[in-house]
Formats: C-alpha cells, sequence, structure tokens
C-alpha cells in the first residue's frame, strides 16, 4: 500500500477519477464544480457534531466566517437552490473535487487531511426507494469499472428508527434528544437510561426558578430567567442569550412534568438498536420485534424490502449486504435509508464510499420546502489504496 503521494500516484487518481466521473455522465448526471470556499455557519448547522469539530473553519477581511467544504453534498444543495429557487426540479448531478477535513488521529493515506469525492446527488425524484437502489447501483458499479472486486455492503435506515419512535407514546422534544444522539451510541444509550430512569425530572438548573416556570408562556419564562440573572448579579457576556437559556429551562419544566419513558418503551428502543443481521433476515427480525411489542412498522418495512429488490435489479448485491439499525453514518442531515461500501483490506473504518437519503436538508439550506434527495460519494485514495491491497495480495 502507498505510503505518500507520488507523481504517480496523482497520475493514477486523475485517471481514477475519470473513469468514475465517466461512469456517472453515461447515467445522465450533470458534471458541477460547487466552490471550496462554503458560508461557515450553515455547514456548523447541519453537518452535526462529529463533524463540525473537524471543519476548517475561517474569517475573512470582511469578517465573513467561511469554511473549507467538509464534504460536496451541502456545496451541491446550495448550487442547486440556486439554480431552482423553489428546489423541487428534478435533477441529478456528478462531481469529483477535494474536500477538506481535520483527522483527530493524525492523517495518512487513507485518511488525509485533503482528500478527493467524486460523487453524485438525485434530487426531485418521485419514487424514492428506487432512486435509492439507483444511486448504491451506480456507485458500485463505478467502483467496479474503476477496478474494485469483492466489495462489502453495509446498510442502515433512519427513516425505520424515526418511525419506530414516532409510533411510541413519549414528549416530542424527548424524540428529538434521541434523533439527535442517534449518531453517537453511548451518548444515546445514556440519553435513553436517563429519560426512563426518572432522571429527565432532576433539575440541571436550579430548581426554585425551573418549578416557577410555564412550559405554555415562554415570553413569561423569558422575564423570569431575566429577573434571575440579575438578582444573581451574571453578566451575559459570550453567552447564551436569556430566551435562549429560558427556551433550555423551559424543556427541563416540562420534564419535571412527565413521568419517565416506560421501561417496556426503553427496552423496545434498545432491542431495535442491536438488531444486526444480513439485510433480508433483518426485514424479517424487525417485522416480529414490532410486532412483538404491538407496534406498526409495516410501511417502512415494506419500502425496506422493495429497496432491496430495487438493489438488486440495480446490479448491487443485497443479499450480502449487512444491516446495522444502530448504523446511520456520521452526517447528521440523513433522514433515511444510508449505506457504505467496505473493501475488506482497509475494514469498516475507512469505508471507500457511502451515502444515502437527506429529505430534509435542502429545506435547512434555503428551499421552500422539503424535496427527495439521496447521493453518495466515492473517496479515492482509499479506493487507489484498496486496488494496490488487492494487486499485492494477487502477487
Amino acid at each position: 500500500m502507498r505510503t505518500a503521494a507520488t507523481t504517480a500516484d496523482i497520475d493514477v487518481l486523475d485517471g481514477q477519477a475519470r473513469r468514475l466521473m465517466g461512469a456517472f455522465a453515461r447515467a445522465g448526471y450533470e458534471r458541477i464544480e460547487p466552490a471550496v470556499i462554503q458560508p461557515a455557519d450553515l455547514f456548523l448547522d447541519v453537518v452535526g457534531e462529529t463533524l463540525r469539530a473537524r471543519t476548517y473553519v475561517f474569517t475573512d477581511l470582511d469578517g465573513a466566517e467561511l469554511c473549507l467544504r467538509p464534504d460536496l453534498t451541502v456545496p451541491t444543495c446550495r448550487l442547486h437552490l440556486e439554480r431552482h429557487a423553489q428546489a423541487d426540479t428534478r435533477a441529478r448531478y456528478c462531481y469529483s473535487g477535494s474536500a477538506f477535513r481535520y483527522q483527530p488521529t493524525g492523517a495518512g493515506p487513507a485518511h488525509p487531511r485533503e482528500f478527493h469525492q467524486a460523487g453524485i446527488e438525485s434530487f426531485a425524484a418521485p419514487d424514492r426507494e428506487r432512486d435509492d437502489a439507483g444511486v448504491l447501483g451506480l456507485i458500485v458499479m463505478a467502483l467496479r469499472e474503476a477496478g474494485l472486486r469483492g466489495p462489502r455492503l453495509r446498510i442502515g435506515d433512519l427513516g425505520l428508527f424515526a418511525a419506530l419512535i414516532g409510533a411510541l407514546p413519549m414528549p416530542e422534544r424527548w424524540r428529538t434528544r434521541l434523533r439527535h444522539q442517534f449518531w453517537r451510541p453511548e451518548a444515546f444509550r445514556a440519553e435513553l437510561a436517563r429519560l426512563s430512569s426518572g432522571k429527565a425530572q432532576a433539575p440541571g438548573g436550579p430548581a426554585d426558578l425551573i418549578d416557577r416556570l410555564d412550559p405554555a408562556d415562554p415570553a413569561g419564562a423569558e422575564a423570569l430567567v431575566a429577573e434571575h440573572l440579575e438578582t444573581a448579579g451574571i453578566e451575559l457576556i459570550g453567552s447564551r442569550s436569556a430566551a435562549e437559556i429560558a427556551q433550555r429551562l423551559l424543556a427541563e419544566a416540562a420534564d419535571r412534568r412527565e413521568k419517565p419513558l416506560p421501561a417496556e418503551t426503553a427496552r423496545l428502543i434498545e432491542a431495535y438498536v442491536a438488531v444486526k443481521a444480513p439485510a433480508r433476515a433483518a426485514v424479517d427480525r424487525l417485522a416480529e420485534l414490532a410486532r412483538s411489542r404491538g407496534v406498526d412498522l409495516s410501511a417502512g418495512l415494506h419500502a425496506f424490502a422493495r429497496r432491496l429488490d430495487l438493489i438488486e435489479q440495480a446490479g448491487a448485491n443485497a443479499a450480502d449486504a449487512e444491516f446495522s439499525a444502530e448504523f446511520g453514518r456520521n452526517l447528521e442531515y440523513y433522514t433515511g435509508f444510508v449505506f457504505e461500501v467496505i473493501a475488506p483490506a482497509l475494514g469498516t473504518r475507512s469505508p471507500l464510499a457511502g451515502g444515502g437519503r437527506y429529505d430534509s436538508l435542502l429545506v435547512e439550506v434555503g428551499a421552500p420546502m422539503p424535496v427527495p434527495a439521496v447521493g453518495a460519494s466515492i473517496h479515492t485514495e482509499r479506493l487507489l489504496a484498496a486496488l494496490d491491497a488487492g494487486q499485492e495480495s494477487g502477487r
């Protein structure tokens, strides 16, 4: 495996990118060149905590906070919205370019700080499952054309998780917290334990103030918080505003009035996220789990099974795909089907490609309505490393 970039590496990477982009173009995707420098506030709002901490942010001479793009999906959404103000115009784009991320364990050949992505994004397709399968099938086909053999698929479905907690009785703010923590398994389990143990009723802020707050009166709560801060001599310099503090304390006040999440509900959620099985078997296991607890996941499971059929039709091997219920990738804008393509030589820590569905992202970028969207990208340095490893093992 190569350990440093050479002129030969660069030539190979360029040729590899041309092959990948050729495959995307033949499938009808339009090539675009999104800007490298992007508005930082947008990225930091939508990519999630894990990637937010790894994004290179800087301030220009006019005081604007900018960043080097950590991925190309959000820039593609911005470009689409610039072209189509309503965002619901059918479009398919492909790109090949650099992205930038801090590597907390140190940069290496499979994890450089500046790396190359070749990818595709599909907007406003009427059939979500078919579009999911088409994107995955095209990525796998492009990898095969680049010379990859024996890739493994890892898949998940955030839509199924959302359907599960949507069907269970709990306050909407608790659903929001569980969805927010889903990408961090330890934090997710800690939050679930907190909600089901009664610890959610224990105040994190001043108990006397929280007990006076009325969740139905936000304006009154802000006034009480401002009064408390003034009485305590606390100045809000470089910290949250009184309104933001009041919003957090109102959530605590509402929690104080709630009963803990029932133990059987917590056990069902724990059993769901523990499911890991071949994709076809996972459908049956999830159906049985939901049926045994009286929860209706039939619509989501039907879409899941149909997607697997369509993935097979698109030329990818869904039968050997591993489903993991707690798998969500590390980008928090995903809302549904997610996947990674794994090369055995590199393992799960260095997926060659990944993507998924993000039906809410265009709204967060500025669209007036949610738009169905799915995309994926190939990490070309990792692809080169995997091909090298395959050649070495075949010698």
